[in-house]
């Protein structure tokens, strides 16, 4: 078939996902290798694509999610020092087009062709047909996004940086992780406290409250381990901040783009303790927004737990680009579709 196989690679701040689309939307087995094996994304790719088996044919065509904003043609990533010009690259790999997008406007255009099998609800409400939806997803950052319908053609997946918002505590606890945070990096932004690093922080913020700094702070997952399966009260406590300070921030994005079509939360965070979630502060601290209430309490809340759901979305992107036959795709991230 004209233009297969492509090359999609989901590049994150801790892993990168390779896979090859063989037709429209057939994305073949995914290989997940450590950003940090590797001294570049050429790198990494080479080593993805030298790993085919022998004879296959070598893709001429491929997109890549970035954990990071896109808008030229030099691209630094915002949670590890991989940097690189998306057209030098393009050139030195023998690509005929290298598609480079927000990963979270890949996720984004990716909600389109999610089945039910790929969501757990998290907050039930009424999807209103056509109308924009919110994605929101703490991992390694937080990515936001949003798929917002357009008159004519396609949804408009959007490629913004709403993870830098300003975040509002408000318990105690929430405040002395601010409070941590301001004094190690100054300006609190949402994703220093609602991602990986964010739940280390702040259980070692609430631990040093105790009159027993850590030596070392514990890895996210050993944070969640702590809180779910020990039963540890500073680890609980921790988790209990994440899950409030998302549901906040998670309504915030919601009523910024009037997303009636429903809430997706993505990342590699949420999928390993939906009942905890669920369980938490996140509902009422979603609806509660004052005047807002009933917008918010209509609203569905989903959980995405599809294996590499942005991966469609990057096919669809590509196919877009070559379909509308754009010169200049590798440096267009805003309307990618």
């Amino acid at each position: 078939m004209q233009g297969y196989p492509r090359l999609l690679g989901d590049v994150g701040g801790t892993n990168v996902r390779f896979a090859l689309e063989s037709a429209p939307q057939r994305i073949g087995p995914v290989t997940a290798l450590k950003v940090a094996d590797f001294p570049s994304l050429e790198a990494a790719m080479l080593h993805y694509l030298g790993g085919l088996p022998p004879g296959s044919a070598r893709p001429r065509y491929a997109a890549v999610g970035l954990a990071n904003p896109v808008t030229g043609d030099r691209v630094k990533l915002t949670n590890h020092a991989w940097a690189f010009s998306i057209s030098e690259m393009q050139r030195s790999l023998g690509f005929d087009l290298l598609l480079a997008i927000n990963d979270f406007t890949a996720l984004s255009l990716g909600l389109q062709h999610l089945g039910e099998q790929d969501l757990t609800l998290l907050r039930p409400g009424t999807a209103v047909a056509g109308a924009p939806r919110a994605l929101v997803g703490p991992g390694t950052g937080l990515g936001v996004s949003g798929l917002v319908p357009a008159r004519s053609g396609p949804a408009v997946a959007l490629a913004g940086e709403g993870g830098h918002i300003e975040l509002m505590p408000e318990t105690e606890d929430e405040w002395t992780a601010w409070r941590a945070a301001h004094q190690a990096f100054g300006r609190v932004s949402a994703e220093r406290l609602l991602s990986g690093m964010g739940l280390s922080l702040t259980h070692a913020a609430l631990h040093a409250e105790t009159g027993t700094p850590l030596a070392r702070q514990l890895a996210p997952a050993q944070v969640t381990e702590g809180a779910l399966h020990r039963h540890d009260p500073v680890c609980e406590r921790a988790l209990a901040v994440f899950c409030g300070l998302l549901g906040s921030v998670t309504a915030d994005i919601a009523l910024v783009l009037g997303a009636r079509g429903g809430v997706y939360l993505g990342g590699g965070i949420l999928p390993r303790f939906v009942p905890a979630l669920r369980a938490s502060a996140f509902n009422a601290r979603f609806a509660a927004k004052g005047r807002m209430r009933a917008y918010l309490e209509s609203l569905p809340v989903y959980v995405i737990t599809a294996g590499f759901p942005a991966l469609p979305g990057l096919a669809q992107a590509l196919a877009e680009a070559m379909a509308h036959g754009l010169p200049d795709a590798q440096s267009n991230p805003t309307r990618p579709a």
